[in-house]
């Protein structure tokens, strides 16, 4: 048998090696755990992952330094020239956006220090009036889905790129291009997506996800396809897929697709961008008041034994929002107006209509919401953070982007990561913005 100086030293050895690996189990677990936060921080469809514009990030910054927040890279070459005005979308460590290059449309795949890992050709691409891509990119499960501005739906693998299956949509259901190209982002619910032709054939249809093949279709408008996206709304047992179409906006159920209601809702140039809010059994519309536009109008949404009456509760058109910028906080609409006072930055009361205030100087943007501050960019770049105020226009920290990129900065913010994500051109922009 062993002496017992012996047994004292092995059982201390024993002892080290239990802490030893305790220590390493501990340290990979704290590795899993930070790679999955990283990971489950995903913003998979255009305005984030409920559709609301709002970002679940915690910890950020609560004011920004001098000259904003830490550059960690950028991305050039997301296309050529002026490429277009997609955002992006993350999912699993991978970001998706688009861009047009030698007249295609590119859906582009980076990893999240901006090195790119694949990229496809969707075909052709808008190339007159603000040529390039529009739509964002939507990534569900190990696919993402794009759909370009001349109406090439495809699904891709995310890992790779590969593409399953794709169709045209204005081919396959009859429909005709807008004056602006088709902007629609598509949106993915269960095992269907949801996209919009405007056709002959149908108003909007829903597709199998993983086939391409056709689930139902609403029967034609006869009008022309919106700019805006679905969204997905539930009152008294009804789900319903609401969108935007050139004259107005419908509603269908979206089990079936049945039509559920349309209400008129125009602009001299059929230009309805910006996507419905609902809430509460309330339905915000927005278009460009300026030239003969609607401008902002509240409906209230009553169901009834499976059928659906729209009635207007205000109307305000001088809060004519046109891309898509709207944020309802706390009771509150932010956003920016298109025509009036040439772009003004406004709050208004989401029951009555009334402005609480306007910020005449800051012109037309975009904005996204995380962890009680709005971020803003105009169109020129000026990137402001606004603490949200029903009384006053607060603004807590701004900067500029780098003047690099051509045309408009229109493409939307994302925060994600604690990052926030600017695109501009063929530049795409990576801040730091953890606290």
């Amino acid at each position: 048998m062993f002496s017992k100086p012996f047994q004292i030293f092995a059982s201390r050895l024993k002892r080290k090696r239990c802490i030893r690996c305790e220590l390493n189990i501990q340290a990979l677990a704290l590795l899993l755990s930070l790679s999955t936060a990283l990971f489950a921080a995903d913003w998979p469809m255009f305005h984030g992952p409920n559709g609301d514009n709002r970002s679940p990030e915690t910890g950020l910054l609560t004011a920004w330094p001098e000259g904003g927040p830490k550059l960690l890279w950028k991305i050039g070459g997301i296309g050529e020239k002026k490429s277009g005005y997609s955002t992006v979308t993350i999912k699993d460590g991978r970001l998706f956006t688009s861009g047009s290059r030698g007249g295609r449309s590119v859906v582009y795949c980076f990893d999240l220090d901006g090195r790119k890992l694949w990229e496809f050709e969707n075909g052709a691409v808008w190339t007159k009036s603000y040529p390039g891509t529009r739509s964002t990119p939507t990534v569900d499960g190990d696919f993402v889905y794009d759909f370009s501005s001349l109406g090439e739906l495809v699904c891709l693998e995310a890992a790779n790129g590969k593409k399953v299956w794709s169709r045209n949509i204005l081919d396959d259901f009859e429909g005709k291009n807008i004056i602006w190209a088709l902007s629609e982002s598509i949106r993915v619910d269960g095992d269907r997506l949801y996209c919009s032709p405007g056709g002959t054939k149908a108003s909007l249809v829903a597709l199998n996800k993983r086939t391409g093949e056709t689930v139902w279709t609403t029967p034609p408008l006869n009008e022309p396809t919106s700019y805006a996206s679905p969204i997905i709304a539930e009152q008294d047992g009804l789900r319903m897929i609401i969108t935007m179409y050139a004259k107005g906006v419908l509603g269908v159920d979206a089990s079936t697709g049945k039509l559920l209601f349309t209400f008129r809702h125009e602009q001299r140039y059929d230009i309805n961008c910006t996507r419905p809010i609902w809430h509460d059994g309330r339905l915000f519309l927005a278009n460009a008041a300026d030239p003969k536009g609607d401008g902002a109008v509240m409906l209230k949404l009553k169901v009834e034994n499976g059928k659906v009456s729209a009635e207007e509760v205000w109307r305000n058109k001088k809060f004519d929002n046109l891309h898509d910028s709207v944020l309802l906080l706390d009771g509150f609409l932010y956003g920016t107006s298109y025509s009036y006072k040439g772009g003004a930055f406004m709050c208004v009361d989401w029951k009555t209509g009334d402005i609480r205030y306007e910020e005449p100087d800051t012109g037309k943007g975009s904005l996204t919401w995380a962890e009680g501050l709005i971020y803003f960019m105009d169109e020129n770049g000026n990137v402001l953070l606004v603490r949200p105020d029903s009384k006053k226009f607060d603004v807590v920290s701004r900067f500029t982007l780098p003047e690099e990129g051509e045309g408009p900065t229109w493409a939307h913010p994302v925060i994600c990561g604690k990052r926030l994500y600017l695109r501009h051109g063929v530049f795409l922009y990576c801040y730091d913005i953890a606290r």
